[in-house]
């Protein structure tokens, strides 16, 4: 137990009393998040402790200054410390460490599970909490938040519900829960900028309960949007329910793209082809994939008692996509907008039931 007299160690998980500080937020004065117990631990939180720091000026700044970002969008740095996680609540694999043995160890094999009735019931509830916290982080998006608020009242629901933000140090991933504005694809990072008049949102949840994750994200139009995000994001919650309805046993999990792809062209979109669907229940991210174009080589035919999501990314404009130099946000080639939803969703012995 920590010392009543000192800090407690800002390391994840760490629970130990802190005798040292870091020594450049002793000089730019954070007091929050900024103590350590050991060397070691100091080392171990640097990649995401260090995005506290403010600039050598002073205040919010861009991190990636020389980076040819492909749109408006820029991050504004200094990211809030890491959130802490009661006690009580069951962790992943991965709080600690960042890594996910478990994930590692299932990537030898290809097999879908088969869930069994406990199982279904036990993502059924991670699900219902995953649905919970996208509705109340929804309710927040207006003129003026920034998305490390957002990111709060997320982290504050989740563990409210005795659960854990699936996202939090996931190959150390800082933040937990994603907000991709704009240009961004997928894995933005919660940071200081305040949402704009017309911006795009996509806000990602997913909640580890009792052993068990579930996914869910969808896009929100923030103020005045333009009649072509209007589109996109109306094109792009169309075909994730197309895709669903398709859902049944016996179809295979390569033809949701084709079924996609035919919608989002049809409406002048294109579909992003370098993130999927995925399997998910005690793992965060297993077979199968789950592509969202046509002509794809997924793998696997539907049967009762698979889970997995659908969760198609569209583009305005190109498909491709390129990363900042975070490691996760992902961004359109071209600087131009992109939407996405997503569900978690069971095969039953006549179609689906969407979990979320």
């Amino acid at each position: 137990m920590p010392s009543p007299d000192l800090p407690q160690c800002s390391a994840l998980d760490c629970k130990k009393s802190a005798h040292l500080q870091c020594p450049t937020c002793t000089k730019q004065g954070i007091q929050d998040g900024s103590h350590f117990c050991s060397q070691d631990c100091f080392k171990k939180s640097w990649g995401m402790h260090k995005a506290q720091h403010a600039s050598t000026k002073g205040g919010q700044y861009d991190p990636f200054k020389t980076y040819p970002y492909t749109g408006a969008l820029r991050p504004v740095y200094p990211l809030s410390p890491r959130r802490k996680v009661p006690e009580h609540i069951m962790r992943p694999d991965y709080a600690e460490t960042g890594l996910s043995k478990s994930e590692m160890d299932s990537k030898r094999y290809s097999t879908i599970k088969v869930h069994t009735p406990e199982e279904i019931e036990a993502i059924r509830k991670a699900c219902k909490i995953t649905r919970e916290v996208l509705d109340i982080a929804a309710k927040a998006v207006r003129v003026g938040i920034t998305t490390d608020e957002i990111d709060r009242i997320v982290h504050e629901a989740t563990i409210e519900r005795n659960a854990y933000p699936s996202p939090l140090n996931y190959n150390h991933f800082p933040k937990s829960c994603c907000t991709s504005l704009n240009e961004v694809i997928c894995h933005g990072i919660p940071d200081q900028r305040p949402l704009q008049d017309g911006d795009l949102i996509n806000i990602d949840i997913s909640c580890f309960y009792n052993g068990y994750h579930g996914d869910a994200n969808a896009t929100y139009l923030v103020g005045n949007a333009s009649k072509v995000a209007i589109d996109l994001v109306n094109t792009t919650r169309e075909c994730l329910e197309k895709s669903i309805a398709a859902v049944k046993p016996g179809v295979r999990y390569r033809d949701f793209g084709k079924i996609i792809e035919k919608h989002a062209t049809s409406r002048g979109f294109s579909v992003v082809r370098s993130f999927c669907g995925h399997g998910i229940n005690e793992l965060f991210h297993c077979a199968p994939n789950v592509p969202h174009y046509a002509n794809n080589k997924a793998i696997g035919v539907l049967k009762p008692g698979h889970i997995f999501t659908i969760e198609p990314m569209i583009c305005e404009g190109t498909w491709q996509d390129t990363l900042w130099p975070d490691g996760w946000t992902a961004t359109t080639k071209d600087g131009k907008l992109s939407a996405q939803f997503e569900h978690t969703m069971l095969v039953t012995e006549t179609g689906v039931e969407v979990l979320t």
